[in-house]
């Protein structure tokens, strides 16, 4: 029987990967990936041997169908991301759905992901929390930040290097200079970083602080 196998891979430190997920990678008819170029990094490193196909956002929509195919015809196949987990902000939630419709066990391995340890990392409230992912570029931009304004729990999101201070300046208008705001960035890497206070605190750091790398914000809730 057909079985697609989520695993994670490393967010930046090579290390932090489970033994079985690279016993999947080495055992599976084939691993799909959202750049084959980045997981054959991973896969020297650890001396896998296994086929690579792609499978990135740009043809998710497109692929499903015929990949899902390939899935039932093969005893085990492993999905992978660049980094962290699958679906999380990353391809893979269609493909996923897509199996259990048709039918196919779909196994999660548990995993890098880097929203959990910037969460902890905060020292906020993280018991109740909301994850949002990447914000709306420019269309509902402006309603998510008011939503979390208004949110009781911790919220996390993630957000690139050059609309970081943007996104900032956002928490500031709408959730006030005085809310608390961690944001780390390059978790598990050797430049890894997390910066705490006030938003406007914060916001006044990254911007004599040129931002550099990949960002996780995370917000108090409204008291």
């Amino acid at each position: 029987m057909a079985i697609l196998y989520i695993v994670p891979t490393p967010i930046g430190n090579l290390e932090d990967i489970t033994l079985r997920a690279l016993r999947i990678l080495k055992e599976a008819n084939f691993v799909l990936a959202e750049d084959t170029r980045e997981t054959r990094k991973l896969f020297q490193h650890y001396s896998i041997e296994n086929q690579l196909l792609s499978y990135h956002l740009n043809n998710e929509h497109t692929v499903v169908k015929s990949m899902v195919e390939k899935i039932r015809f093969a005893e085990s196949v492993a999905l992978v991301s660049d980094a962290g987990t699958p679906a999380i902000s990353d391809p893979g939630y269609l493909l996923v759905r897509a199996c259990i419709q048709e039918g196919i066990e779909v196994q999660t391995l548990p995993g890098a992901t880097a929203f959990v340890p910037a969460l902890v990392l905060s020292g906020l409230p993280c018991e109740k929390f909301v994850y949002e992912g990447f914000l709306p570029h420019k269309k509902g931009r402006e309603t998510r930040f008011k939503a979390i304004a208004a949110e009781e729990r911790t919220t996390v999101l993630y957000e690139s290097p050059h609309r970081l201070v943007k996104a900032l300046e956002s928490i500031v208008t709408f959730c006030g200079p005085e809310r608390q705001v961690s944001v780390s960035r390059e978790i598990s890497k050797k430049f890894e970083e997390t910066v705490r206070g006030t938003a406007a605190e914060v916001l006044e750091h990254f911007k004599t602080n040129e931002p550099r790398g990949e960002f996780v914000v995370v917000v108090e809730g409204k008291g």
